[in-house]
């Protein structure tokens, strides 16, 4: 008897602790999630414009095999997405950056940039693009020019650039409509 009550006083105990431990995490959680739009170089969130390092220059290439280079662009704000398409999560976001292209395309500069080697090839990007009707400005990095400026290691990644060549937030992994509309607030306003 003595053995099965301090058993369940163990158990009472144990479960006690793991209930306050859960709680705790949750508060703490909110609290400390991470502003999914930050600024990579400075380590600051989204808030910090000012501190935002300049936009690395590259050149990429149209659909036309043209060279386009990000200083092309310079006075207008840029929306930067390297993806591919294999990727699902690079799948999951191209809608909401086709409506924001549809919305915003003459205001903003979007720079879908396709990153076009080792399990991408050029054909398969283009027949991507091609089969889901996407009409916001496709570029290929061909000879890993973007990728190597951005250090780009995994996809989607996203770049906010302000008028001024600034690149103010970026975000790591899909994002959704509404963060894609928090990059754009901090490089254009109406």
């Amino acid at each position: 008897m003595k053995k099965q009550k301090g058993t369940f006083i163990l158990l009472l105990v144990l479960i006690l602790l793991m209930t306050g431990a859960y709680l705790l995490y949750q508060s703490l959680s909110k609290q400390y999630t991470p502003d999914p739009l930050s600024n990579q170089e400075t380590g600051t969130d989204s808030s910090s414009a000012s501190s935002a390092p300049p936009a690395a220059d590259f050149t990429v290439f149209d659909t036309d095999g043209n060279e386009v280079s990000l200083s092309d662009f310079l006075g207008k704000p840029v929306v930067l997405n390297f993806w591919a398409s294999w990727c699902g999560p690079c799948q999951s976001e191209m809608p909401d950056f086709q409506s924001a292209y549809e919305e915003l395309g003459e205001e903003i500069q979007f720079l879908m940039v396709n990153v076009t080697t080792g399990r991408e090839i050029l054909d398969s990007a283009q027949e991507f693009i091609s089969s889901s009707d996407y009409t916001f400005p496709v570029f290929y990095d061909l000879d890993l020019d973007a990728s190597t400026a951005y250090g780009i290691y995994s996809l989607p990644t996203t770049y906010f650039i302000d008028t001024e060549g600034y690149a103010v937030a970026q975000a790591r992994g899909a994002i959704n409509a509404e963060i894609l509309q928090e990059g754009i607030d901090l490089i254009y306003s109406e």
